[in-house]
């Protein structure tokens, strides 16, 4: 029988995956843990089994703020199988937003991570009333432990058992599953309510895009704070495959050699990542290396899917593997097999060069408010387009509005807003439809294709459209590049903020003998400025003329979620970088009016 609600997962590994010792695993003292499907389970009702006991009922709420473990699946399932309400936060947002969610989704209990976590919110939780506990899952000195609540459940099992399996059966596939937060990229987030159907349809049909199964491995590293990384979290589940959660972010080139996994799941700016780190690495090369591995490069680049570059091409591109992609596999633990890419638009160059290097990038679209995904480019049934999300899910509608909205509706669209019933009835039409917020185009009447967010694109003063994602992932494939936002609305031309990749630009300033004492004289010095230069003029080629990049300035701050210029998931959070650089703004449109084609690098 196909799982309804959400937890119905521990069942269907039971009965299928009963003898598997690795459903999860997590770093504990330098040596990893893994946990059975029997301990999986025991953990599980342990959680639940503890809630009961103190109290806690169907509808109640309870706040799970913490890193990626496997506490956090135990206390999600502990949670939704007596009907209570998971509200995932993520770990790494303001003290602001923390006082917003747990005031607004009022909580009756909360769980944390670690030390840092618990004194940083401690006093917020402090100000808000009907918050029972606390409970960490580290051991901190002056919070009640996580090992309390299993030691609690263990020693309620046997008297609440027929509770448990009453709360269990009283659970609707309707019924609300759990409350996430958007991260946003403007002002406080919004509360999307999904119920367990939502979430369980979406995994099953998005299960069935690759024939990957039970045996093999995923590193998992994306927040499962977030629907993305928590839904396929449920889909590997579903699927047998093994989920091996990363010690953080620093460590997972190393955790992908530990563990060899057949699957990851990225953001398209980790991707990225990985890829300017393979060619910072091919650039240190010398002399036949240097030039077999550009070779490589440049054969990978010009890929095209079902060997349509003809055999020749297929010839030079097996040798490229003997030769070069090859050691790209094992950097990434030499079993990578797929590699799962959403949250923002992914750079053409990087399909087609890690399909050339036989990992297959699967591009899916999606929001919160869906489940999230709406379509992937599906591998099974080998409907793939590169530059599109692919075909749409089953049972997922999509149609496209006459100023390009993407409007959906299905079996995974959510509830609404917690407490926001207008917002919901902005979001969701009399006819059922969600506006997205994003603009796309079908592809030969299959393939969706997602062109800019729909609040991002502006006019400049000549009233010519400026869809700025487009530019900023164009010119992100500079390596001097780490981030970059377009900015003009209502200007006579576009221009742009650049934060350098300071780990490469150091490299090149070292070999170009250029002397600096920081990052802010660095990016001033005027052979730092014309290299900056060169690579936006070679960018602004392939730009209509109302396009072209006329003005950039270079900063010296490096954008990050901690720091709060990014999103949890890596995406320009545009309200408050327009709000740090007004003053620079400002001085990019006003400065020397006359000669819109000169360039500036002034932070």
């Amino acid at each position: 029988m196909e799982p309804t609600r959400t937890f119905d997962l521990l069942t269907r590994m039971q009965n299928q995956f009963a003898d598997k010792t690795d459903v999860l695993a997590g770093k504990e003292e330098g040596k990893w843990k893994r946990y059975s499907v029997k301990e999986y389970i025991d953990y599980c009702n342990w959680v639940s089994y503890a809630l009961l006991s103190m109290g806690i009922k169907k509808g109640d709420k309870v706040a799970i703020i913490s890193n990626n473990r496997p506490e956090w699946n135990f206390t999600d399932f502990g949670i939704s199988q007596i009907g209570a309400v998971s509200v995932p936060i993520y770990p790494t947002i303001s003290s602001e937003e923390y006082a917003y969610i747990l005031g607004h989704v009022e909580p009756k209990l909360i769980f944390i991570s670690d030390k840092n976590l618990y004194v940083k919110i401690k006093p917020i939780i402090d100000q808000i009333p009907g918050i029972a506990d606390i409970y960490t899952f580290d051991k901190v000195a002056e919070a009640k432990p996580f090992t309390g609540i299993l030691a609690l459940g263990k020693e309620m099992a046997s008297s609440l058992e027929g509770q448990l399996a009453k709360a269990k059966t009283a659970v609707e596939p309707s019924d609300l599953a759990t409350i996430i937060y958007t991260s946003g990229t403007t002002g406080f987030p919004k509360g999307v309510m999904l119920m367990h159907s939502n979430l369980v349809s979406n995994f099953i049909e998005s299960s069935r895009i690759h024939h990957i199964g039970s045996g093999a491995k995923v590193l998992s590293f994306l927040p499962l704070s977030h629907i993305y990384e928590r839904t396929l979290s449920y889909h590997f589940q579903y699927k047998g495959v093994s989920i091996y959660y990363a010690e953080n972010v620093g460590t997972i080139m190393d955790n992908l050699k530990e563990i060899k996994p057949e699957i990851i799941a990225v953001v398209p700016r980790l991707l990225e990542r990985i890829y300017d780190r393979i060619i910072s690495k091919g650039k240190e090369l010398r002399g036949i290396k240097k030039k077999i591995f550009f070779w490589a490069v440049n054969i990978g680049l010009r890929y095209e899917l079902n060997g349509d570059n003809g055999w020749l091409y297929e010839l030079k591109l097996s040798i490229a593997n003997k030769l070069v992609f090859h050691k790209w596999r094992e950097a990434l633990g030499g079993k990578i097999q797929i590699i799962s890419s959403a949250g923002a638009p992914l750079q053409a160059r990087l399909n087609r060069i890690f399909w050339a290097a036989r990992m297959n990038v699967l591009e899916g679209y999606g929001l919160t408010e869906t489940s999230p995904v709406v379509s992937i480019n599906n591998l099974s049934s080998k409907e793939i387009m590169f530059e599109t999300v692919g075909p749409l899910l089953k049972d997922v509608q999509v149609k496209i509005a006459e100023d390009g909205e993407i409007l959906t509706k299905g079996p995974n669209l959510m509830l609404g807003y917690y407490k926001e019933l207008k917002l919901t009835e902005e979001a969701i039409d009399k006819e059922g439809w969600f506006h997205t917020g994003d603009i796309g185009i079908f592809i030969h009447g299959k393939y969706l294709k997602i062109t800019d967010r729909k609040k991002e694109i502006f006019k400049i003063s000549s009233g010519k459209y400026i869809a700025p994602q487009v530019i900023e992932n164009r010119l992100k494939e500079s390596v001097f590049v780490d981030q970059v936002m377009v900015i003009g609305e209502n200007q006579k031309f576009a221009s742009a903020l650049i934060t350098p990749d300071f780990e490469y630009l150091h490299k090149w300033a070292s070999i170009n003998q250029i002397s600096f004492g920081d990052n802010e004289e660095l990016i001033n010095n005027p052979f730092v400025f014309a290299q900056y230069q060169k690579e936006v003029s070679e960018m602004n080629l392939n730009l209509s003329d109302h396009e072209k990049i006329k003005r950039f300035r270079l900063v010296s701050d490096e954008w990050t979620a901690e720091t709060g210029e990014l999103s949890p998931t890596l995406k320009l959070k545009r309200k408050v970088l327009y709000k740090k650089y007004t003053d620079v703004i400002n001085n990019i449109f006003s400065v020397d009016k006359n000669s819109d084609n000169t360039y500036h690098s002034v932070c």
